[in-house]
Parts: C-alpha cells; structure tokens; sequence
C-alpha cells in the first residue's frame, strides 16, 4: 500500500523532577542539600531519509512520543536525558502541523539528513541544592521537569523526480518505466492498472559518463481528475515536484483522438496548478509498432501541428526511440 499523507499525534518527553536529598556520610549525619537536577526530556526530530520512498513505515503509528528524562539523584547527580524519537520521512514531505481546524505548513524536507525539531523536550527541575541561602542553609524545595510540548502534524509527500510520466490509462507509462530502469511496475491491458506511484532511475550516457534520471511514473488521469474523479486527485500532486513533464499519448488511437486526449490532460494539470502549467512539457506517442510508419508519422504530425510542440515517438516493445528520448530528457 502507498501512504503519501499520514496524521501523527506526538509527544516530546517530559523533563525529569529535581531531587529534595541531603548529605549523608560518615560524621556528616545532618549534610546540606545535594539534590541533582533532573535530566531534559527528549524531543522528537523529522529527519529526511533518501532511502525512503513512502510513508508505509508509518501507517500503523498513531502516536509517536520521547522517552521522559531522570530524576535527579544524590551528590548533585543529574538525571539522564530522554532518548529522542525521530520520525523518517522520504524526501520531499511537507510537514504540517494542526493549529486549531487549520493545518499550517512549517516545513518542506527535501535533503538527505535533514533534520528538524518539531516537539521540544520539557527541562529537567532544580535539585534542591540551587535553592541553598544564608536563610535557608537545608532547602527541601525542589522543582518538578517541565512538560515536552505536544502537538498533532500530519506528514505529507511529494515525489521528487526529474521527469513525471502522465497520461490517459493504459497509455503505456508503465511499460515504459520499466524498459528505462529497473522498476516493476505492474503491467496489464486494462486502464489504472497503476495504483500508486513508481519511480524508476533511468542510466543515459556512455561508460563514464552516464548520467541519471529519476523518472515517476503516475496514475493514469481521466476527465474530471483534478475534481476528484478516478485516481487523478490522489496523485495529481506529485507532478508539482518534477521538473518537466512528459506527455504519453497511445499512438493506436485515432488522430482526432488523440487531440482530444492531448487537451484532456492539459486541462486537468492546468485547472489543478497553475504551477503544472508553466511546467515544461514533452510529448511522445508509444505503441509505435501497432501501426505503419506512415500511419505513425500522420498521427505525429497531426499532434505537432495541434500543440507547436516537438513530438517524439517510441515503442517500448520493440525499444524504438527510446535511446533518443532518454538523451532529450538530459
């Protein structure tokens, strides 16, 4: 299962209480006071993991809370700290967190071993040797640990990748994923055979001097996908982070088909981020070998002309094209 948004309530721990203790040795059965204080509470820290690709380690988690610090011992001892509870997250997530009925966004996590402090350790308390004067020579006050913040954050992920695949269902974006990398993406005649997303690293250049592509390959979009209809909503997000976009149409369709199919899309990215429409785009037709050369140069054409856009065509296949698709992606 893909988890791209996952609520936490958490928890940092509460610093540890001060110690009300005294001297007692030897020939010193009265001593001052030598309480320690207690120790800090433990925080809990988002931490960015490149090796992360999903929220799913965190699906079964609810609360998330720091270990408490010590309590404070004899001979002015301090209590030990609270271990701290990091949360990893994949590059990319966004964290929010809950400020009455509104989510407020404080941070993206976008590099490998970044990290930040979300819920702060309570202090530990004073022992009661702080609390020692001219006037109170045996204090036996001590202050109790602060408490550790508490707060409710809900995790947020954008895949970050340098080409998003998008397209109509079936349109061939995960045949081709999995021609340029190593990833299995599951494969099938039949639309949103795709559930969630999948990223593939495409290796282009000669021996060297290769070069990668992070390539994601995302649900299929329908009519109406940026209102909520097929699987368009859920994932139409991920696109936002890529930085192009490359456009799979099925090239078996027929040429006014494709046109319409063409506009669809534009449409759904467009009405659900202005920033999907600045984005750069690049267009390809797959399939290539279920029709005549002339028959696919007529439908490449016919959508170059539409769109005033270079128009590649491939087919997986037959791996047709793909060579030189992969060099116009660098």
């Amino acid at each position: 299962m893909f988890v791209d948004e996952k609520v936490l309530s958490i928890g940092a721990g509460k610093g540890g209480d001060g110690a009300a203790l005294f001297r007692r040795e030897k020939y010193v059965p009265f001593g001052g006071p030598d309480g320690g204080d207690g120790g800090r509470g433990g925080d809990v820290l988002i931490q960015g993991r490149n090796n992360l690709h999903a929220l799913a380690h965190l699906a079964r988690s609810e609360r998330i809370d720091a270990k408490p610090g010590d309590n404070g011992g004899h001979q002015r001892s301090t209590g030990a700290d609270g271990a701290d509870a990091p949360i990893q997250v994949p590059l990319g997530t966004e964290v929010y967190v809950q400020n009455e009925d509104v989510w407020e966004k404080i941070i993206e996590i976008t590099e490998e071993g970044q990290e930040y402090l979300i819920a702060k350790g309570g202090n530990g308390g004073w022992g009661n040797w702080h609390f020692k004067s001219s006037i109170n020579q045996t204090p036996d006050r001590a202050n109790n640990g602060q408490p550790g913040e508490k707060k409710v954050i809900k995790l947020v992920l954008k895949l970050i990748a340098d080409v998003g695949l998008v397209g109509f269902p079936n349109a061939g974006k995960s045949t081709l994923l999995s021609v340029i990398s190593a990833a299995r993406p599951k494969i099938a005649n039949y639309p949103f055979t795709t559930l969630e997303p999948q990223l593939g690293v495409a290796v282009v250049g000669k021996k060297g001097q290769e070069q990668c592509i992070v390539v994601a390959d995302l649900p299929g979009l329908i009519e109406g996908a940026s209102e909520g209809k097929g699987l368009g909503a859920k994932f139409l997000k991920h696109v936002e982070r890529t930085k192009l976009v490359l456009h799979c149409i099925d090239c078996s369709a027929e040429p006014a088909d494709l046109l319409t199919q063409y506009d669809q899309i534009r449409r759904e990215l467009e009405q659900w981020s202005p920033v999907l429409a600045q984005k750069e785009e690049k267009i390809v037709l797959t399939k290539t070998d279920l029709l005549l050369p002339e028959d696919v140069e007529l439908r490449r054409k016919a959508v170059e002309k539409h769109t005033h856009k270079k128009v590649m065509v491939i087919s997986a296949a037959t791996h047709k094209g793909i060579s030189e698709l992969l060099t116009d992606l660098l």
